[in-house]
């Protein structure tokens, strides 16, 4: 008796439980939601994104959502985006986007935008509602020295064709900054960079800086213009130090060549004077000699030590007459 009541709460129970499974593995709140929407979707495609690994949330709701907008897009485009790694919600959003604002994008490029990991979505807003992109301070030196600093606001527009292999905001930047640095490099002064700052953004506008990049440049506004350093004076008095530096140290040439000849010459006169006093040690031999070879006499001799204490006599006196003039003065 037990088991005759027992067996229906059984089959009841499998039932349930295989109702479950059922409704979990094939979503039929979605695909209710998918026929109440008018899209037609096909229980065996929901079944299949399950098969092929794909969360049917993922690409039924934003189909939904395209067809509310009048968007002709079909379920394989959106899966096959999915399945590529693609954003699919963010895709039919910049096609919404674009299709209110009468921009000409198609899905395959949406597609490629998204995959190439740009945010299409901020590309599409960003066509509607232009950027501005503010530099820094670019600092460069007019030709009297001077150096001028300026700052512009760059306002630009996404272009939706390049933005595939098109060079982002850096090179824009980088752009603008060398435009900036040539025109104040080739003004005559600084006072006519502060007098006309405009200047700076026509010249550099009309050199079609956009190119090759994911931007169409609508305006260059100049927001600030700063003096900096007078960097031809520096210059001037860094090449003055320098030329200094170099005299000092032709001049401390100079000297030590100087000072080595001195030295030379002190050592060539000690080098004479060396041999004076051997020359002179060896007169007492010769006279020795002279006398006892008898080449010389004793009278000759004695005129000889007349002729030196005359000579030293001489001296002497020439010695003390200049001491009294020295004296007197």
């Amino acid at each position: 008796m037990d088991l005759q009541l027992l067996f229906p709460v059984i089959i009841i129970a499998v039932i349930l439980i295989a109702a479950a499974i059922l409704f979990t593995f094939i979503p039929v709140a979605l695909w209710i939601s998918a026929l109440a929407a008018g899209v037609k979707v096909s229980i065996f495609t929901l079944i299949g994104m399950r098969l092929r690994r794909v969360v049917p949330n993922r690409v039924i709701n934003p189909l939904i959502k395209a067809h509310k907008a009048g968007l002709n897009v079909t379920t394989n485009q959106l899966e096959s985006h999915y399945l590529a790694g693609g954003n699919v919600d963010r895709v039919v959003n910049a096609l919404i986007a674009a299709h209110r604002a009468n921009i000409e994008l198609t899905f395959e490029r949406a597609a490629a935008i998204d995959l190439a990991g740009r945010d299409v979505l901020e590309a599409v807003q960003m066509s509607v509602n232009p950027k501005v992109i503010e530099t820094p301070f670019i600092a460069g030196i007019a030709i009297d020295g001077i150096e001028v600093k300026a700052k512009a606001r760059i306002t630009v527009r996404a272009n939706i064709d390049r933005l595939v292999g098109g060079a982002g905001e850096e090179t824009i930047i980088a752009r603008v900054g060398e435009g900036v640095v040539s025109t104040i490099g080739g003004s005559d002064t600084h006072a006519k960079v502060l007098e006309n700052p405009d200047m700076i953004s026509h010249t550099v506008l009309s050199k079609g800086l956009d190119a090759g990049t994911a931007f169409e440049i609508l305006s260059i506004d100049i927001a600030d213009v700063d003096i900096g350093k007078n960097i031809g004076a520096i210059l001037q008095t860094d090449q003055a130090e320098a030329d200094k530096n170099i005299a000092q140290a032709k001049a401390e040439e100079r000297r030590a060549m100087a000072v080595a000849q001195e030295q030379e010459m002190v050592a060539r006169t000690q080098e004479m004077r060396a041999k004076v006093v051997e020359a002179e040690a060896d007169v007492p031999l010769a006279l020795a000699e002279a006398l006892r070879s008898g080449k010389m006499g004793v009278m000759d001799y004695l005129n000889y030590e007349n002729i030196n204490a005359d000579t030293d006599m001489r001296d002497t006196i020439g010695k003390l007459t200049k001491d009294n003039d020295d004296h007197d003065k």
